[in-house]
């Protein structure tokens, strides 16, 4: 017998218009997961997000997936740091490396752009847990889109840094 979890849905399926506190804060999802913005300046940015049960996997640790997540963010943030606020830009490559479990705590992503060619972008991040030991190596690359313009999202800051 197969069991389901319960799946719930937003009135619309997309596309979605929202609104944004600035250029380099947390996107809906981002809030979902409770990532924290500590810092995001000259193409390095540092974040965090706590390991709430709603991320744990069957065996009780972090599911890797939430460890992605904080890790491509952060390096959206370092990305979004060093280029005109407002681009629209995506990930079209990543790799993780996982090291070690995370069992608790708070999560650290530390972030930098490590290459930049035209509208290319590679970045990379390491994951480290409470204990200050790296529990995963991320690396990515993303792609600015030719349109450059975000268009259906607003940001209090009008998008400026």
């Amino acid at each position: 017998m197969s069991k389901t979890a319960k799946v719930t849905t937003s009135p619309s399926t997309g596309p979605h218009q929202f609104h944004m506190e600035a250029w380099i804060s947390c996107a809906p999802f981002e809030r979902l997961l409770n990532i924290n913005i500590l810092e995001a300046a000259e193409g390095h940015a540092l974040l965090t997000m706590p390991f709430f049960i709603d991320y744990a996997q069957g065996g009780g640790l972090m599911r890797g997936g939430a460890l992605v997540s904080l890790a491509d963010t952060a390096v959206v943030m370092a990305i979004k740091s060093i280029i005109p606020p407002q681009s629209h830009f995506a990930t079209i490559a990543l790799e993780a490396k996982y090291l070690l479990p995370v069992k608790k705590g708070i999560v650290t992503a530390e972030a930098r752009v490590v290459h930049r060619k035209g509208r290319i972008l590679k970045g990379q991040a390491t994951i480290h847990g409470e204990d200050k030991r790296a529990v995963m190596e991320f690396s990515s690359t993303f792609k600015i889109a030719a349109d450059t313009r975000i268009k259906g999202i607003t940001f209090a800051d009008n998008g400026t840094q």
